[in-house]
């Protein structure tokens, strides 16, 4: 990887494992981990090829699988894909940076019917390479595929830019949301769920 994800040089040692143990506590708990991953199946056709960008413990991924879909996910840490090897086997787990994703270059040349950026993702790669993340996960997508991209707006990365990174990887804006669960977007919402569509 060129340049190390704010997700390494922003957090702690500690922080992937308390963040695996974190997950796994609220699975064990019963608590609702799939709201993203509904989103997502109301989105495309049944039995859709589904990248999982910035795939972290594989919750959503994982979720996707279970609905019959195929799933690749995609994270730079490799604690967080051994622990969604570990806890959600089916989906293929791979560890790369997003920033220089090439998942030809690792068997997976089929181009995917929609992308997933879930999980605050876009503020957790490495500064200055949000442009590319964007751009690499729309060159992994069919004509008129889409990437949903959720983040909180206080994370840094302000929508004017991500609007802006969008148009120049070739994305078009099609829907806006404030929260997973379609709640309306408003200026000044903490959150934004942003659907974008590839054209065809």
């Amino acid at each position: 990887m060129a340049n190390p994800t704010r997700w390494a040089t922003d957090t702690g040692p500690e922080h992937s494992q308390w963040y695996i143990d974190r997950f796994r506590r609220l699975a064990a708990e019963g608590a609702d981990l799939a709201g993203e991953a509904r989103f997502m199946d109301a989105m495309v056709a049944p039995g859709s090829r589904i990248l999982d960008a910035g795939c972290g413990t594989g919750r959503v991924g994982a979720a996707l699988a279970a609905r019959g879909h195929t799933v690749v996910g995609v994270d730079a840490d490799p604690a967080l894909v051994e622990a969604a090897r570990a806890d959600h086997p089916g989906p293929r787990w791979l560890v790369a940076d997003l920033a220089e994703l090439d998942l030809a270059a690792a068997g997976e040349p089929e181009p995917f019917d929609a992308a997933v950026v879930a999980g605050n993702v876009m503020a957790f790669v490495a500064p200055g390479t949000e442009p590319a993340v964007l751009a690499r996960v729309a060159a992994h997508l069919r004509p008129d595929g889409a990437v949903v991209v959720g983040f909180g707006t206080d994370r840094g990365y302000p929508l004017t830019e991500f609007d802006a990174h969008a148009v120049a990887a070739g994305l078009r804006l099609e829907h806006r949301f404030a929260t997973w669960d379609l709640r309306p977007w408003r200026d000044g919402a903490d959150f934004a769920v942003s659907v974008l569509r590839r054209p065809a």
